[in-house]
């Protein structure tokens, strides 16, 4: 996706959730208006409604305690009152005692020990309830009693008896535990509406009055008003569409500048001169003039490292700011290949001089021998020889000395270099020198090969630097570790060589331990064979695990 495409994906998408926003919250806060206005209008068409109401029963009643005896009943094959009814002076709810369960009030009274019953005329109450006005298409005033079912006709049912019709709904329940309710409800048709209700304040006539009005109907303007939002939305969206083609357009050829010449500059050309950039504003020049700033920059950081390359470490480069990390970074560097040629001049003098050392001590080694060895032998042989002894056991003797002349020289070469590693492998060769070292010792040295004899896999260099090791660690033991046992095993595995050390003597302390005990040594031709060596130095256990690699 390019940065054009993106730039109007997120700008149009900007504008068209702010532009949505606006409309969804403004469509919300018109309907809540609109809700709450006809809510009001409602609960005053049921105030004025239920005051009318009110007023003419209870004129009615005062009307009929008037008379003073009214002498009047009414019809038994009409009505069918119980006696407690009779019996109850006020205003009564008739209706569950009609023989068709119409709409009837009543009024009761028992003065002077005469019971007189009127009943309301039932017209005048719905004249008042028919009236529609501010009620719209659907508005309807009805009453209800506290058994749920409806008092008056519904214009909805005009052939119902409103007894049969339930009205067992929450705003009605409101209303008869002496809360005004007002919302939207389920209406006794089970449609929703926008109803209000309030409880008659008559005394022993306990009903509710509630003015309604269809969900639908109040929502038509509702849906003039979505519709022409939804016009107004198109119409801004294709507005924003082309003035952020425009804009893009002016934002994207600077961008597309600088792209070009930052691809230069990726393919390691900093030295290109590109002054043909559109500078629309003095932010892009900004943008611009950093840029050519990082171009001079990268010139002296890549001259900086080309020095570095040729080894000219004298060189030096001015940090561009405090927070020039590629400068400090390269400068870093450069004073990491200065301590690293000053570590590898070190090294090699150190080389140089262990080189020297051993070699003079290797001398000096074999002068000894000789001296001490052989020399006593051709000395011996030299006196035989000079007085001419013609004894039988005297030239037995000479042919002692001989032999064991013999054994020594044989000695000396196999610890220069055992012949027997080309021809017996290391396994052999490290057994036979450790037999030869016990007669000298009194250490207990115990050896386990567990090599290949026919089909090893030990390279010629993995042997030697295995039997150097082997002799290195064994001469430390004797020299130093104080040892009374010693243990080494041998073992050649599918994919790997190891070499397992053991002593029993004193350890020692990797931070205070010398070069020549030949530590260093060993590491090295571990080293060299792409091995890996594990070290513990603890004292009564100190061992060394050497592994090798197969080389197949």
């Amino acid at each position: 996706m390019n940065i054009k495409t993106l730039i109007l994906i997120i700008v149009n998408s900007l504008i068209a959730f702010a532009v949505l926003a606006f409309a969804f919250f403004s469509y919300q806060e018109f309907s809540k208006v609109l809700d709450d206005r006809v809510l009001q209008q409602l609960n005053s068409i049921k105030t004025l409604k239920k005051n009318q109401i009110e007023f003419l029963i209870k004129s009615e009643w005062e009307k009929f305690q008037a008379v003073e005896i009214y002498n009047q009943n009414i019809d038994s094959s009409v009505f069918s009152l119980p006696d407690n009814i009779k019996k109850s002076n006020g205003i009564h709810d008739f209706t569950p005692y009609h023989i068709d369960k119409k709409p009837a009030i009543g009024f009761v009274s028992n003065a002077k020990g005469q019971t007189n019953i009127k009943v309301l005329d039932y017209n005048k109450i719905n004249k008042i309830l028919v009236e529609r006005t501010g009620m719209g298409r659907s508005g309807e005033s009805y009453l209800v009693a506290s058994d749920f079912r409806l008092r008056t006709q519904s214009r909805f049912y005009p052939n119902t008896i409103p007894y049969t019709l339930s009205v067992n709904v929450e705003n009605v329940a409101n209303a008869l535990k002496g809360s005004n309710s007002g919302g939207v409800f389920e209406d006794y048709r089970g449609v929703e509406v926008f109803s209000v209700s309030s409880l008659l304040n008559i005394p022993n006539l306990k009903m509710v009055i509630l003015s309604e009005i269809d969900v639908e109907e109040v929502n038509m303007p509702l849906k003039k008003l979505k519709e022409r939002l939804i016009v107004l939305i198109m119409g801004i969206f294709l507005l924003v569409v082309i003035l952020s083609l425009f804009l893009t357009r002016l934002i994207i050829n600077p961008i597309k500048n600088m792209q070009k010449s930052l691809s230069i500059m990726a393919k390691g050309d900093y030295n290109s001169q590109s002054n043909d950039f559109k500078k629309i504003s003095n932010e892009i020049k900004e943008m611009f003039d950093a840029l050519a700033n990082l171009k001079v920059s990268l010139q002296g950081a890549v001259q900086f490292s080309d020095d570095i390359g040729k080894m000219n470490l004298n060189t030096d480069y001015q940090l561009k700011s405090s927070d020039d990390l590629l400068g400090k970074s390269l400068l870093a560097m450069r004073d990491k290949l200065i301590e690293y040629r000053n570590m590898e001049e070190n090294t090699r003098i150190t080389s140089k001089r262990m080189l020297v050392n051993g070699m003079e001590n290797e001398r000096r080694r074999l002068s000894r021998e000789l001296h001490d060895g052989i020399g006593p032998y051709l000395t011996s042989l030299k006196h035989y020889i000079e007085n001419k002894v013609e004894k039988e056991s005297k030239k037995i003797e000479m042919k002692k000395i001989v032999d064991d002349t013999i054994s020594e020289i044989r000695l000396m070469s196999n610890a220069l270099m055992p012949a027997s590693i080309d021809d017996f492998g290391v396994g052999a060769t490290l057994t036979n020198f450790i037999e030869n070292l016990k007669k000298s010792t009194t250490i207990n040295i115990e050896y386990e090969d567990l090599t290949e004899q026919d089909n090893t896999n030990i390279t010629n260099q993995q042997a030697i630097n295995l039997f150097r090791i082997s002799q290195e660690l064994i001469n430390n033991s004797l020299k130093h570790s104080q040892a009374r046992n010693i243990r080494i095993t041998l073992s050649e595995f599918d994919e790997f060589i190891s070499l397992f050390y053991f002593d029993d003597g004193i350890g020692f302390d990797f931070r205070t331990v010398k070069l020549g005990l030949g530590i260093n040594n060993i590491k090295e031709r571990v080293e060299i064979c792409n091995g890996k060596i594990t070290i513990n130095p603890s004292a009564g256990n100190t061992t060394f695990e050497i592994e090798l690699p197969i080389e197949l």
